[in-house]
């Protein structure tokens, strides 16, 4: 899920991208554009309503990097300053299509508790083998099939869209943008231990998304 084109690795370091961008070059702005502007836009589409807003964000966003490039401090990556002001306007957007929660709700919440995996699918204490599964998972089709792959990246996609706001902003930064998880907490102002758990229940709950729909395709 982790944003693959174009990569950084073909741009040059931040100190040569800033001094081109303080610079007006036109070329250098065009790359940085068709490196992040895909990344970004997933990343925005966690907080707002719809694409379209998605892409209003990410103009807004290039406009306020061009705006504020000369005051770019280098006190963070060159990208965790970029992808700072596209969440806050984002939160902005988000805030006003009802979309997603004001910044001071992304910590420890009920969303944040309970088991990942329905317990009911583990074996009892008074079971020969406590905590094992009564039944193993359902084989999942082979992704190399490339019907099945379209198919798995429009469920994920489904499944994304449909997590609560804290989890999907997480997930969405960290297997989607591929950020680390050090810049989510900074770009999202949560620990490290929030942080990890708003991942693992996402990530869970993606997992189980995927294991129903080929649990029924197997019945079908």
């Amino acid at each position: 899920m982790v944003e693959t084109a174009p990569s950084d690795s073909a741009l040059p370091g931040d100190v040569v991208i800033v001094a081109r961008l303080r610079a007006r070059d036109e070329t250098m702005f065009a790359e940085l554009i068709d490196a992040w502007s895909p990344g970004m836009l997933r990343a925005a589409r966690a907080y707002v309503a719809d694409e379209h807003s998605a892409h209003d964000v990410v103009q807004e966003t290039w406009l306020g990097v061009l705006r504020g490039v000369d005051r770019f401090e280098a006190r963070s990556s060159l990208r965790t300053w970029v992808y700072r002001i596209l969440i806050n306007k984002a939160r902005t957007r988000g805030v006003r299509d009802a979309r997603t929660v004001p910044v001071g709700d992304l910590g420890t919440t009920g969303d944040d508790h309970g088991p990942t995996v329905d317990p009911a699918r583990f074996r009892g204490a008074g079971d020969p083998y406590p905590g094992h599964w009564h039944s193993s998972p359902p084989a999942w089709p082979s992704p190399e099939d490339g019907a099945v792959a379209a198919e798995t990246r429009r469920e994920l996609a489904a499944a994304l869209a449909g997590l609560p706001a804290r989890q999907r902003v997480v997930v969405t930064l960290r297997d989607v943008t591929g950020h680390s998880g050090d810049e989510v907490c900074e770009l999202l102002s949560i620990s490290a231990a929030n942080q990890r758990v708003l991942l693992h229940r996402g990530r869970a709950a993606l997992r189980a998304a995927l294991e129903r729909r080929w649990a029924e395709e197997a019945r079908s």
